[in-house]
């Protein structure tokens, strides 16, 4: 494909977004813009593309805020899938959580959008591997949430108590390596941001030392020339004095 029908592609692509057409032939459009082979034109698209859709699905969020539950689950996973086509892992990830967080808020009314302890275990899981480990340890909240909500825990069976079981310590541990992975995180940022100011600190305090201390040295060189140079005056004049004094004996 090339640059003028990458393009016109992009170009219809964008148009399909703007007229609010958030279906497979729109989908279908995007893949075929990502199927060429020209390596430089292909990472140059992807990245376009990627801002596109992280625009369009931010002012889409907004737009359908007084739309159904339908309609609104239906653009989230629209916008879920294009980002997952063009690669874009964390707005892929950012949506699909606005998706079920939403479904949660609304579950209250239509039961059937709850969401399953495994869907957010899945997701849970999806966010850790992703490096989103405060996403991650909230999604293990709603997980175990779930679990009490639908009374999982209540099974009679000696089996099914087992599974409950070992699932449960899986979300737990789950929760707790993303918990630490996030305050390591946090305290590597802190860290960093931290020695990033002191070396700038540390910089402005030497910097006038130091050129105090080449200003001193160079002072202290040149007096000990100046001082070198006055003995060796009086030295030599020494001399002439003493040769005269000799000549006129």
């Amino acid at each position: 494909m090339s640059d003028s029908e990458v393009a016109q592609q992009i170009s219809l692509f964008r148009s399909q977004i703007e007229n609010k057409r958030f279906n497979d032939d729109s989908l279908r459009i995007l893949e075929s813009v990502l199927a060429s082979k020209h390596v430089n034109l292909l990472f140059q698209t992807r990245s376009s593309l990627k801002e596109l859709i992280r625009s369009e699905s931010l002012s889409a969020i907004r737009q359908i805020a007084a739309k159904t539950v339908d309609q609104q689950l239906s653009v989230l996973e629209f916008f879920v899938r294009a980002s997952a086509i063009t690669g874009d892992i964390e707005n892929c990830l950012a949506l699909r959580y606005e998706a079920l967080i939403l479904r949660e808020h609304k579950s209250t009314i239509h039961e059937w959008l709850q969401v399953s302890h495994l869907e957010w275990l899945n997701f849970a899981e999806q966010s850790l591997e992703n490096g989103f480990f405060a996403i991650a340890g909230k999604a293990c909240d709603y997980a175990l949430s779930s679990m009490r909500r639908n009374k999982v825990a209540e099974s009679k069976t000696e089996e099914s108590l087992e599974k409950i079981q070992v699932l449960t310590e899986k979300i737990i541990n789950l929760k707790n390596s993303a918990l630490k992975l996030a305050s390591s995180t946090s305290v590597q940022a802190q860290t960093a941001e931290y020695l990033i100011k002191k070396t700038r600190e540390k910089s402005k305090v030497e910097s006038p030392i130091s050129k105090r201390a080449r200003c001193v040295a160079t002072t202290m060189y040149r007096n000990g020339i100046k001082k070198h140079n006055e003995r060796r005056l009086i030295a030599s004049r020494m001399r002439g004095q003493i040769s005269i004094e000799s000549d006129s004996s």
